[in-house]
């Protein structure tokens, strides 16, 4: 029986200075963005910032220099991560090619599709999705029906994908397909996929705070050549969930509602005394906790390990404090969040508000979470 493995790990002293390199940049390239803007965070699209983000170096930061790299290490990479999550920077143009398209062709891509594609991300000029999810499957990943069927010199794709994150705004979707359909897991296959091609339709999704940054993605006889299949066929079961372990564990997993804990702060220092003292301690307790779980699970990666398990407990347990946030401020001090207007306060209140419903969807929800986690421990 497995157990969960959270070995204590400590960022290199080596990271500070460039700790405070991005701190410099941050503070010169956002000094004029609003509290709720910064509150989208790896959710907030803008192609501009990711161009000058790929300037400094800082996407593909551990990939090859042969695919424009930088060879630099994890703890490097979670340190400008967690700079750019704690001030609400607008990464989510680069965000899914930078943490886990990149390394998945680095594991299983040919060197055509490294070439193609690696070197532009790490410019910040090409912006990758995911398709996983499809209408009726939920986070059942085996349960994908999106069919790619063999013809001569490629596949013959249809289907629908759902929830796909700016795929209206990306230039290419790793894309999970049914290759067989007589298997269940060994009968999926991944492919790179050009969102340009005949036959694909993208259409927005709006979502309770009126964003479209998700999508339906059906395609209707999409021929994918041979060229753009990811590893090999059949083998997309296993790639797809080392891949999660990328998506699962990072520090967005604890900060995605962290610009509401700073206003909350500010709030309750304006007031005076002890109140609201108790709690915060609480939620900064927990906030680090969940930071050096994080910070292990980097270790792992860091090392060329498949923490699988310790991911789906990261991001199972950072969903439940970032979703408890809002509720916790409002208890606190009983605002009310506003929409277009207000304080800094009550308009990242009302975002978060109407946005954290969707932690528990995007990167698996809290049930196939937990099933993972009790398979992993032999109790299922």
């Amino acid at each position: 029986m497995q157990t969960f493995r959270f070995d204590l790990c400590e960022l290199p002293e080596e990271t500070h200075g460039l700790r405070e390199e991005v701190r410099e940049f941050l503070a010169k390239e956002m000094k004029d963005f609003p509290a709720v803007t910064r509150a989208q965070t790896w959710m907030g699209f803008d192609g501009d910032f990711s161009k000058k983000m790929g300037d400094r170096g800082w996407i593909g930061m551990r990939w090859s220099k042969k695919y424009g790299g930088h060879e630099r290490s994890a703890f490097d990479r979670y340190v400008v991560l967690e700079e750019l999550l704690a001030a609400g920077a607008p990464v989510g143009a680069h965000w899914i090619g930078d943490r886990q398209s990149g390394p998945l062709l680095l594991n299983f891509g040919t060197e055509e599709q490294r070439q193609l594609i690696l070197p532009k991300v790490a410019k910040g000029e090409c912006f990758l999705c995911i398709g996983m999810s499809e209408p009726d499957s939920g986070s059942d990943l085996a349960a994908t029906r999106t069919k790619a069927e063999k013809v001569e010199g490629g596949y013959r794709v249809n289907g629908t994908k759902l929830w796909t994150s700016n795929a209206h705004k990306a230039h290419y979707m790793i894309a999970l397909f049914r290759t067989d359909p007589e298997k269940k897991h060994d009968g999926l296959t991944q492919f790179l996929v050009d969102l340009s091609l005949p036959g694909i339709t993208i259409r927005p999704i709006k979502d309770l705070a009126g964003n479209s940054h998700f999508n339906e993605v059906v395609f209707e006889d999409v021929f994918v050549p041979d060229t753009m299949l990811v590893g090999q066929e059949g083998t997309g079961w296993a790639q797809v969930t080392a891949e999660l372990a990328f998506e699962r564990s990072g520090p967005e997993r604890y900060l995605s509602s962290y610009l509401l804990m700073k206003e909350l702060v500010r709030e309750l220092q304006l007031r005076g005394g002890k109140e609201g003292a108790k709690e915060v301690g609480r939620l900064i307790a927990h906030l680090v906790t969940l930071r050096q779980m994080s910070l292990s699970v980097a270790g792992m990666l860091d090392k060329g390990e498949n923490p699988a398990l310790e991911a789906s407990v990261v991001k199972d347990l950072g969903t439940c404090f970032e979703q408890d946030m809002p509720v916790k401020v409002h208890e606190l001090l009983g605002m009310e969040p506003t929409l277009g207007g207000g304080s800094d306060l009550t308009e990242v209140l009302g975002y978060l508000t109407q946005t954290v419903p969707s932690f528990s969807l995007r990167g698996g929800t809290r049930e196939i979470l937990r099933g993972i986690i009790a398979r992993g421990l032999g109790l299922r």
